[in-house]
């Protein structure tokens, strides 16, 4: 009859709304029976992606890109045929620590960072600038020392080289060794004096010491130790240069390497085997 069809139809609907319920939770339970006899696939299985310090411990090498032509960080020892100097002294601790064997690749200035690219050694060291342009294409660890550019000259000459205005005048022959950040900052600032390129890092200073040019400009902490090597040459305010600049080592864009390097840097300094190494060297 009329009056009881909204009962019979709503209990329809309830066994109906119940039947899929039942349904929709077996099988929901199903489900999970099978993930749980399914193989499981997890971040944690996947397996991991492989880095440049993964490789130097497989191969057991460290391989060090240097130009051998920066005392006092970097010199090949024309006597010994082996590189030598600060940077050369911290790449060999470095590959102590790693547990490998340390190798040597001969490079330069202007082939410095596509040598590195062109994966023909691991890291570069030898008082490497610091310089944003090197840095769209590669890392660098944390800064070594702070540093920048200043000039040295013949010590009778010094007075005439203050400024950046003293030097760049007509007559002045700067001297600059070609592709790295000395040629760079020459030819950034000075338009009206001389630049002379001379292809030999080393022999450089003996090129102003002779009379052949009048000054080079350069890293504070290399003007600092020619000085020493050479008593006619001075240092022109090494403490105040030019500009900002900081030594690092270079490194390819390989985050866990980097990262490794960083660590170690910062325990070596803390173990007093950093300073040690610079006193070595520059004092």
């Amino acid at each position: 009859m009329p009056v009881h069809t909204p009962h019979r139809s709503g209990r329809s609907l309830a066994a109906a709304v119940g039947a899929v319920l039942v349904c929709a939770v077996t099988a929901l339970s199903s489900a999970g029976a099978l993930a749980q006899t399914a193989p499981s696939v997890s971040a944690a299985s996947q397996p991991a992606e492989s880095s440049r310090l993964d490789a130097v411990l497989s191969a057991g090498t460290l391989r060090v890109g240097t130009t051998g032509d920066y005392k006092p960080f970097t010199y090949l020892n024309p006597q010994t045929q082996k590189f030598e100097g600060m940077d050369i002294d911290l790449a060999e601790a470095m590959g102590k620590a790693l547990g490998v064997k340390v190798e040597f690749v001969k490079t330069s200035w202007s082939n410095l960072l596509p040598d590195l690219l062109a994966d023909k050694y691991d890291i570069a060291v030898g008082g490497v600038s610091v310089t944003l342009e090197r840095q769209k294409k590669a890392l660098f660890s944390d800064p070594l020392m702070r540093d920048g550019k200043t000039p040295i000259t013949r010590c009778e000459n010094k007075d005439r080289f203050q400024t950046v205005a003293d030097i760049d005048k007509p007559g002045v022959r700067l001297i600059v060794n070609p592709g790295g950040t000395n040629e760079k900052f020459a030819r950034a600032n000075i338009r009206t004096a001389q630049i002379e390129v001379h292809p030999d890092n080393v022999t450089i200073f003996d090129q102003i010491v002779a009379g052949k040019a009048d000054l080079m400009i350069t890293d504070a902490v290399e003007t600092r130790l020619q000085q020493k090597l050479h008593p006619e040459l001075c240092a022109v305010h090494p403490d105040q240069p030019f500009d900002f600049s900081e030594k690092a080592f270079l490194l390819p864009r390989d985050i866990v390497l980097k990262l490794w390097v960083d660590q170690w840097l910062h325990q070596t300094v803390a173990t007093g085997q950093y300073q040690a190494v610079f006193d070595r060297w520059l004092k």
